[in-house]
């Protein structure tokens, strides 16, 4: 290991840098990680969209993650359901082709579906621009968190109501009162292929929101959620759900047990990535290959 890739480690006590073993109960065997290191058909050029892209996304604060994970934007429905905000499609020309994009203005940010092309997710049949998928957030299989797995079943969509003592919520984890997190899936009924996102609801986000015109726009009612795939090996990370994490100064951030990276979910940054392509004229169903190594290193 270079000195460089030294340096982005969070400091460690009396434990090896890399933690083998099970990336813990949040859900990672329903979501099928990978960590494909070599560029596939699916992730060739010949694919649609990708490129540079511009994002916003949940600080990324120590370990190996070259990037923070992208923030999804939300609202709120009148029963109180919970759902991610989905850009309406359409047909522009790339390359001498034309090819299918979704993106939308919110608060002056492009927010573009090429956020969440990485690690895979760009042949997921829900991440396609077109894809009739419910934009609800459901109830992961699997959730690390009492709460979660005591009063929901998979697929279950998750309301405002199963929130309600978020401002005291607390585990065994760091510090109680920061905001009541949930493990989630996104856009994946009836699909392959599962997109893992992290819903958390905290005081902190509707304080940030009221100076911020993008958290005005992509929060509701202290509600935050981002794609939950490290960018640096595409496991997934828990916010407060991983005992350990307090070795590495992580136990009240986003922690990837993996290999220590982690994440401010407090923290909304400007980030520039490149977006992998989707596979041209496919349906959206894949393998698992065909993921990239979490983030251009």
């Amino acid at each position: 290991m270079s000195s460089n890739d030294s340096d982005k480690y969070p400091t460690e006590s009396g434990r090896r840098r890399f933690v083998k073993g099970v990336v813990g109960a949040a859900s990672l065997s329903t979501v099928g990680v990978t960590t494909g290191i070599g560029t596939t058909s699916l992730t060739s050029s010949t694919g649609e969209g990708g490129g540079v892209t511009q994002f916003k996304a949940i600080e990324n604060t120590g370990g190996p993650a070259p990037r923070g994970m992208p923030q999804i934007p939300l609202e709120i429905a009148d029963n109180g359901t919970i759902r991610g905000v989905w850009p309406e499609s359409k047909t522009v020309e790339q390359a001498g082709k034309e090819i299918t994009v979704a993106e939308m203005d919110i608060a002056g940010v492009t927010y573009s579906t090429e956020w969440f092309q990485y690690c895979g997710v760009q042949t997921y049949q829900g991440v396609r621009p077109d894809a009739d998928q419910p934009n609800e957030f459901k109830s992961a299989p699997e959730s690390p968190y009492e709460w979660q797995a005591n009063e929901l079943s998979a697929g279950d969509n998750l309301t405002v109501d199963h929130f309600s003592d978020y401002q005291d919520w607390g585990n065994d984890i760091g510090e109680g009162g920061l905001g009541k997190p949930a493990m989630a899936t996104w856009r994946s009924e009836d699909t392959d292929n599962t997109i893992p996102i992290q819903l958390l609801r905290s005081t902190r986000i509707e304080e940030m929101a009221q100076n911020d015109p993008w958290l005005e726009a992509t929060t509701a009612q202290g509600f935050i959620a981002w794609l939950d795939k490290c960018t640096h090996f595409c496991c997934v990370p828990g916010f407060k759900a991983f005992p350990g994490s307090e070795k590495f100064g992580a136990e009240d951030q986003v922690y990837c047990q993996c290999h220590q990276s982690s994440y401010d979910p407090f923290s909304i940054v400007d980030k520039t990535f490149t977006a992998l392509p989707r596979p041209a004229g496919d349906s959206g169903e894949s393998s698992d290959s065909g993921s990239d190594s979490g983030g251009g290193h």
